[in-house]
């Protein structure tokens, strides 16, 4: 609080406790998380652009400027449940915006593997940053690519993923 120039008191008017400030804090992380995710949907990037930039070096050697549940995931799993919770509300938006972008395959199938993807992708990021040896996590942060790719491309070639509801979506 010092650091901020407010006192206790300050902090205490604008949240009731520390929990709350976490919480929101996690969820104003998120939301960004959800926009930069939007944006590049916005811009046409598919999934595999992506994926790529997610799993690319530049993100791994900038945990303070990254991915928030990357960073995070961990301590959040300890948090009440009350955070626990914020988190699973924007864990579940950020979910639905990977999941439209996915080709092929119908909504459900594309949740699911919106779901493995982004736990793959945040798995792969976190042991990436996490062993000393810079050629072993090049070599981690590549192979994670190779594998989610896989995921995607297993969907796109889904019984179906040609369907009308792919069309819908507005992709061809």
């Amino acid at each position: 609080m010092a650091d901020a120039g407010l006192t206790n008191g300050a902090f205490y008017a604008h949240c009731e406790s520390q929990e709350e400030l976490v919480r929101e804090a996690l969820c104003s992380a998120l939301d960004q998380r959800k926009e930069a995710l939007q944006a590049s949907v916005d811009a046409g990037l598919g999934s595999e652009a992506w994926i790529r930039r997610y799993l690319s070096p530049r993100h791994r050697d900038a945990p303070a400027d990254g991915c928030f549940t990357a960073a995070l995931v961990a301590e959040i799993a300890r948090r009440p449940q009350t955070t626990r919770d914020a988190f699973a509300l924007k864990f579940n938006e950020a979910i639905d915006v990977i999941a439209h972008q996915l080709p092929g395959g119908s909504a459900r199938a594309r949740r699911r593997t919106a779901t493995a993807l982004y736990g793959m992708v945040v798995g792969t990021l976190q042991l990436a940053r996490a062993v000393g040896d810079r050629k072993l996590a090049d070599e981690i942060l590549a192979n994670g690519i190779e594998a989610a790719l896989v995921l995607v491309r297993r969907l796109d070639d889904a019984p179906g993923a040609g369907s009308g509801e792919r069309r819908q979506r507005g992709q061809s």
